[in-house]
């Protein structure tokens, strides 16, 4: 929601640099579920959302011996939602900061 805020105060010109730089950047949900199915013991899915600590627990423990493993694919959804909003707000804020320096 807070995103939605930001946005809110941008030009066209602007919301066009931040939808560019999300389609390059964003997480995909498929590519992390199916990660998760194939390599999902080793933490193949935290390394992709970028929790490289998870995910090296999660190898050193084979993904809590599966279970660990299989909790997170009810988690994996929401975990992408977030670093995808997380994502947005720095493209944004990235944005805006390239907006003022430039007038």
């Amino acid at each position: 929601m807070n995103n939605l805020l930001m946005k809110k105060d941008l030009s066209a010109e602007q919301l066009a640099m931040v939808n560019g730089e999300m389609s390059k950047k964003q997480k995909s949900k498929g590519l992390a579920y199916a990660l998760w199915f194939f390599l999902g013991v080793l933490g193949g899915h935290r390394y992709y959302a970028g929790d490289v600590g998870l995910g090296i627990a999660m190898t050193l423990t084979l993904g809590g011996l599966g279970i660990w493993a299989f909790i997170d694919v009810f988690f994996i959804g929401k975990r992408i939602e977030q670093k995808n909003e997380q994502l947005e707000n720095e493209v944004i804020m990235t944005v805006k900061a390239f907006s003022n320096n430039k007038t």
